[in-house]
């Protein structure tokens, strides 16, 4: 057996180093253990949205409480502006999700974050335009891709024994 010299670091030290690596991104603690291990954070980008986006607890339920909030309120007040609430409401929810996936694979989010984000664009056009082209179901549009998205997710992770779209 070889001792290990500074090139090779030890089985303890390598372990060590993936929690540090998990519980920073979307490891155990992350969503209450349901997220994937996080991708390195090899970035100055992926480092920042590390630090930045909320990934459990008390942050992650204020957060996604405020998209559920511009989604109640577009239903009260007039067309125009209650679009461009969705419209804020779903680039608020797709923009999670797509730095999720981008830093986690969190196969969800690769349906949310594109679904959501292509509903922003839309109500902000609808908003534009200052009518709802699919008669004011935003809302269940928004549900819609979220139910989507986690049957993708069941189904993926049936498939694949694991919830992340891609493994290290």
């Amino acid at each position: 057996m070889t001792r290990p010299t500074m090139t090779q670091p030890t089985e303890a030290a390598t372990g060590g180093e993936r929690d540090r690596a998990a519980a920073d991104c979307c490891g155990p603690a992350s969503c209450w253990g349901w997220s994937p291990p996080p991708l390195p954070a090899d970035t100055p980008a992926k480092r920042w949205v590390d630090r930045w986006q909320p990934r459990t607890g008390w942050p992650v339920i204020v957060y996604f409480g405020a998209v559920v909030a511009l989604l109640n309120l577009a239903t009260h007040v007039p067309t125009a502006p209650g679009l461009a609430l969705d419209g804020l409401a779903a680039l608020a929810a797709g923009g999670w999700c797509a730095l999720n996936f981008w830093r986690c694979r969190h196969a969800h989010c690769l349906i949310t974050g594109a679904g959501w984000l292509t509903l922003s664009l839309f109500s902000v056009a609808e908003a534009a335009l200052g009518r709802s082209v699919i008669s004011g179901t935003e809302g269940l549009v928004f549900l819609g891709v979220l139910a989507t998205g986690l049957v993708f997710e069941a189904v993926w992770y049936l498939a694949r024994g694991s919830n992340a779209v891609a493994s290290r």
